[in-house]
């Protein structure tokens, strides 16, 4: 009895496991081969957002977004307060998604740039973006698990918690400990804020890549923990490049879970698109053996 109780506890934690990679989203960078290497290696299923760089400015976050759904991508952008110049570029983006046939973004605070904005931070775009008919039916805005050494956790709740009437999810930062994000998201889920939580991982990424990405070419919200969490990229730095299965496996067991309201898996792919799909199909494939192979769209 107590061999087949653990059997079934092995196999629905492997159901809720390749559940999950099922549902997984990737993040890209609006580089010039982005949409390239995302037809090469990403299935029109995996649902994308595109972060918005300071180096390339927001239009080029929408320019890439447009295109990737003119593809057959289910596609997010990220609008950046410190991107969107006023309530006129908004209203321009919100058109432009909407001709598009774009239904979902991502909004955050940014990074300062030497363009002087309307917007101070994300919740100020947020109030913004609601009056305008935007047509949005997914909204997501930004978590922080391991909180922030200048601002206290009553003050980074009070302000999810402000911005949650406005948003329709939450992706937290790149966290790397399963016990520090399970513990803010109960306690995200104790103080009333319910609206689903997307935990963000790295993807597999080659370290090569990844100094590449991180060497300061405008990365956006994706990467800027690589700039301020220097202490964490030696993590990166093993044989092959990271994985992000410790992290998955950790917290796949707490989906759907009543003290919590972890989703799924956002994965920051920093670009490195062929070996983060490679990763997860191989993944899926050793969770479910009968499960027929997919090959990514060309």
């Amino acid at each position: 009895m107590v061999n087949r109780h653990l059997r079934g506890r092995a196999a629905a934690a492997r159901a809720e496991l390749s559940q999950a990679l099922d549902r997984v989203g990737y993040e890209v960078i609006p580089f010039k081969r982005t949409e390239e290497a995302v037809r090469a290696h990403v299935p029109t299923t995996v649902p994308l957002t595109v972060t918005a760089s300071p180096a390339k400015g927001q239009d080029a976050t929408v320019d890439l977004a447009v295109a990737l759904a003119g593809r057959g991508y289910a596609v997010s952008p990220h609008l950046s307060a410190q991107q969107v110049r006023d309530q006129a570029h908004l209203a321009e983006i919100v058109d432009r998604c909407r001709t598009a046939g774009i239904t979902g973004v991502f909004v955050v605070g940014g990074d300062p740039t030497d363009e002087p904005t309307a917007f101070r931070h994300a919740q100020d775009l947020l109030v913004a973006l609601h009056e305008l008919d935007h047509g949005f039916t997914d909204i997501g805005i930004g978590g922080h698990p391991e909180g922030h050494p200048e601002v206290s956790d009553d003050v980074l709740f009070q302000a999810l918690a402000d911005k949650a009437p406005l948003a329709t999810h939450i992706t937290t930062q790149i966290v790397f400990d399963p016990g520090t994000i399970l513990a803010w998201a109960r306690e995200l889920k104790r103080r009333g804020i319910d609206l689903p939580v997307h935990i963000g991982v790295p993807g597999a990424v080659h370290r090569q890549k990844l100094l590449r990405v991180s060497g300061g070419l405008g990365i956006g919200e994706s990467a800027k923990f690589l700039k301020k969490q220097q202490n964490l990229l030696w993590r990166f730095f093993l044989p092959g490049g990271y994985r992000p299965d410790p992290i998955i496996r950790g917290l796949a067991p707490h989906l759907g879970g009543p003290d919590n309201a972890i989703t799924g898996f956002h994965v920051f792919t920093f670009n490195d698109l062929g070996p983060t799909e490679a990763w997860r199909q191989r993944t899926l494939q050793q969770l479910d053996p009968a499960r027929p192979g997919r090959r990514p769209r060309k």
